[in-house]
């Protein structure tokens, strides 16, 4: 992709935030930044030093490239005022869960560029080790995504909708789902005056494991044991725990049984 290539960012959240600093560092002229909200406008705005707008009718229409990284309701909601007298720019959505035919029949130019990967704001990543997922309308426009996103990483891949929206599910598993057992490891720690920070040592080595062993490799336990007096014990301590007394034993289940998914 040449470096003169003109982009505009429909939001302002995480994804935006870290796309636009990646690809302004890149070489790539970000022209201008949209969110519905002046506070995220403004903040990525000033990041990026470009200028801002709260307003749907004040997008420029000068840009090449449309990036819209917005929550789903949002996108649905937005996607006539966002195209309005844009229509022949290649617009493009970062969505995992969003099929690439959301723009079909509203734009002649479209595709798919997902950064499978967690932002926040307040860290930063290296986009360097993310994967990238770009899918386009027509081949032209997907050897151009292939290239935008091979500024930011050598990790591009091409997938289809359908391929995507399995990639989403699995992130949802590997990632929110993950994450959300490590705040039910602090709730449970904190109810006892012991540190989270605690675990973070076999957090980190339970991460880096499956860099080596698949996952299933890599598993250990009570659940993949067996050890059915370790569960109980278990169980009894989560005995005022309704809800994370049941999540312990689908869990412990799942684990238990693993070895019937088609060999994971």
């Amino acid at each position: 992709m040449e470096d003169s290539k003109k982009i505009v960012l429909i939001g302002a959240g995480n994804v935006a935030t870290h796309l636009g600093m990646g690809l302004q560092q890149s070489g790539c002229q970000i022209l201008q930044i949209y969110s519905r909200t002046q506070k995220s406008a403004s903040e990525l705005a000033g990041l990026l030093k470009v200028p801002y707008t709260t307003a749907l009718e004040e997008i420029t229409s000068e840009a090449d490239v449309y990036i819209v990284a917005l929550k789903d309701s949002a996108f649905q909601d937005l996607l006539p005022y966002i195209i309005k007298g844009r229509e022949k720019s290649l617009f493009v959505h970062t969505a995992g869960s969003l099929p690439m035919s959301m723009w079909k029949d509203a734009v002649a130019r479209y595709g798919v560029l997902y950064p499978m990967q967690t932002f926040s704001k307040q860290r930063k990543v290296n986009l360097a080790e993310v994967s990238f997922f770009v899918e386009a309308s027509n081949d032209e426009d997907l050897q151009m995504l292939k290239g935008m996103a091979g500024m930011l990483s050598p990790k591009v891949y091409e997938a289809t909708s359908e391929q995507r929206k399995y990639l989403h599910l699995s992130a949802v598993f590997a990632c929110n789902f993950s994450n959300h057992m490590y705040a039910l490891s602090a709730y449970l720690l904190k109810q006892k005056g012991l540190p989270f920070e605690s675990m973070l040592p076999l957090i980190d080595e339970t991460s880096r494991k499956v860099h080596e062993l698949s996952p299933q490799e890599a598993q250990t336990g009570p659940a993949i044991r067996n050890d059915e007096n370790v569960m109980q014990s278990h169980l009894d301590l989560l005995a005022d725990e309704p809800v994370l007394h049941e999540l312990y034993e689908k869990i412990s289940q799942s684990i238990h049984q693993i070895k019937e998914y088609d060999k994971l």
